[in-house]
C-alpha cells in the first residue's frame, strides 16, 4: 500500500503541474514575455516558441495530466481495496468509494488548487517551472502528435476541419493593461513610462473636439487679404500654417504655409493648400491614421450644423500619448500655478480632466463641457464679469481677467 500511496501521491503532483502550467500559458501576459524575450531572458525565449505553436503546447501538456490522472486512479482504487476489502463486500461498492475518494482528492489538489495558485501570477510561474515543463514536454510529444494524428483523423471522417493553431503572438489592450497593472504595483517602472502607456490605453476613447484648438483661439485670415497682411500674421503670431477662410471663419477654404512665401506669390489664393474637414466626434486614433494616410498635418473641426468647431494639428493628437510637446499652437501665456496658501491661479482653457489628474481637485466631469472656463459657464449659467466670485459645491471661483465672453484667468480655492 505504501508503493500505491506514493505514486499516488506523485502522480496527483504531476497532475497539478500539468493544470497549474496550463493555465499559466493561457493566461499569461503575452507582452510581458516578448518584453523579456527582446531583454535577452532565456525563459521567454522558450514561451515564445510555444506561444508560436500552442495547440502543440496545451495537447502536451492535457496530455500529460491525462495519463497522471490514470495512473493517479489506480493507485487510489487499490488504496482503498486494501482498506475497505476487509469491511465491505461488494466490489462494486468499493470501486465507487474509490473513485469517490480520488476525484474529491483530485478535484481539490490537481485541479482547483493548482489553478488558482498559478493564475495568480501566471508570468511568474512561467518563470520558475518552464525548465521542467520542457523536459516533460519533450518526453511526451510523440504521444501528444500520435494523439493530435489521430483526433484530426477521426474528426476528418465527419468532414470536420481542424484549423491549425499556430500563430504569430498578437498582443492586445488587455496584455497592455495588465502590465501598466503589474508595473504600477512592482514599482519596476518609471511613472513617465506608465503614464505613456495608460494614455495609449486611453487613447480609443479619446475624440478629436477633446484635443483641438478651439475656434476662438484660431488665428485664421479672409482670403482676400494683401500678402502684407498675411505676413505680418505670420510674424506675430509665430506659426507656420493660417487657416484662410472666405467671408467667415465658418467657410475656411484651406490652409498656407509660410514657406511658401518665399515663392513670392501675388495673391493669397497661389499659395493655398487644400485642408480636410473632420466631424468632433471622430476618435483621435482614426484622426492620427488619417493624418497619416493623408500626409496632412492640420484639419478644421466641423460642429454638428457643419460652422467650424476648432483645429486639430497631429501634434495635439500625439500629445495625447506622449504629453506635452513643444507646438506653435500652443499658447505661450497659459497660467497653471498653486499658490502657498493651497489655491490656484488657473488659466479659463485649462481642462478640467487635466486638472483633477494633477491635482487631485475633484471638480465635477460632464460632457457638457471640458474646460475650467465652461465648468464655471455651466454652473453659474450667464456670463461672469472680472472681479465676480463664483461658488459651485465646495470650489469658490474668483474671475481675475476676461476678454468679451471668455474667461481668461482666475483663481480657485478649495473650501473645507
Amino acid at each position: 500500500m505504501e508503493a500505491n500511496l506514493a505514486i499516488a501521491i506523485l502522480m496527483l503532483a504531476i497532475s497539478a503541474f500539468f493544470s497549474g502550467m496550463e493555465i499559466a500559458f493561457l493566461k499569461s501576459n503575452k507582452l510581458r514575455i516578448e518584453l523579456d524575450r527582446k531583454h535577452g531572458k532565456t525563459y521567454a525565449s522558450i514561451v515564445d516558441i510555444f506561444i508560436k505553436h500552442p495547440g502543440q503546447f496545451v495537447a502536451t501538456l492535457l496530455a500529460g495530466s491525462s495519463i497522471a490522472l490514470v495512473a493517479y486512479a489506480l493507485c487510489v482504487i487499490r488504496i482503498v481495496e486494501e482498506l475497505l476489502a476487509q469491511h465491505v463486500d461488494s466490489e462494486a461498492a468499493v470501486i465507487i468509494a474509490g473513485i469517490l475518494v480520488s476525484a474529491s482528492a483530485f478535484l481539490l489538489a490537481a485541479e482547483f488548487l493548482p489553478k488558482s495558485l498559478f493564475r495568480s501570477n501566471p508570468n511568474l510561474f512561467l518563470r520558475l517551472f518552464i525548465a521542467p515543463a520542457v523536459l516533460l514536454y519533450i518526453l511526451l510529444y510523440p504521444i501528444a502528435t500520435f494523439v493530435t494524428w489521430m483526433a484530426v483523423r477521426i474528426l476528418g471522417l465527419f468532414r470536420l476541419q481542424v484549423k491549425r493553431a499556430d500563430a504569430v503572438p498578437v498582443f492586445d489592450a488587455v496584455d497592455l493593461a495588465k502590465l501598466v497593472n503589474d508595473s504600477e504595483h512592482s514599482g519596476v517602472a518609471h511613472k513617465h513610462d506608465l503614464k505613456i502607456f495608460q494614455n495609449a490605453l486611453d487613447f480609443y476613447e479619446v475624440k478629436v473636439r477633446d484635443r483641438m484648438i478651439p475656434r476662438t483661439d484660431i488665428k485664421a485670415l479672409e482670403v482676400d487679404a494683401s500678402i502684407e497682411v498675411l505676413r505680418q500674421l505670420f510674424v506675430v503670431s509665430n506659426f507656420s500654417r493660417i487657416p484662410i477662410y472666405k467671408d467667415t471663419i465658418d467657410n475656411i477654404i484651406g490652409y498656407v504655409n509660410s514657406k511658401d512665401l518665399f515663392k513670392k506669390p501675388k495673391t493669397i489664393r497661389q499659395m493655398l493648400l487644400p485642408i480636410s474637414f473632420v466631424p468632433e466626434t471622430i476618435s483621435a486614433q482614426k484622426m492620427l491614421a488619417r493624418f497619416i494616410k493623408e500626409q496632412k498635418s492640420i484639419a478644421v473641426v466641423v460642429d454638428e450644423f457643419g460652422g467650424t468647431a476648432g483645429l486639430v494639428t497631429i501634434e495635439d493628437i500625439i500629445e495625447e500619448i506622449f504629453g506635452d510637446i513643444e507646438d506653435e499652437h500652443d499658447e505661450k501665456d497659459t497660467v497653471e500655478k498653486r499658490l502657498k496658501d493651497g489655491s490656484f491661479l488657473l488659466s479659463g482653457k485649462l481642462k478640467v480632466d487635466t486638472l483633477n489628474e494633477r491635482y487631485g481637485l475633484g471638480i465635477p466631469e460632464s460632457d457638457e463641457y471640458d474646460t475650467l472656463a465652461g465648468f464655471i459657464l455651466y454652473n453659474n449659467e450667464s456670463i461672469p464679469s472680472p472681479s465676480d466670485t463664483i461658488a459651485v459645491g465646495n470650489f469658490k471661483v474668483k474671475i481675475l481677467r476676461m476678454s468679451s465672453t471668455r474667461i481668461i484667468l482666475v483663481h480657485l480655492s478649495i473650501q473645507e
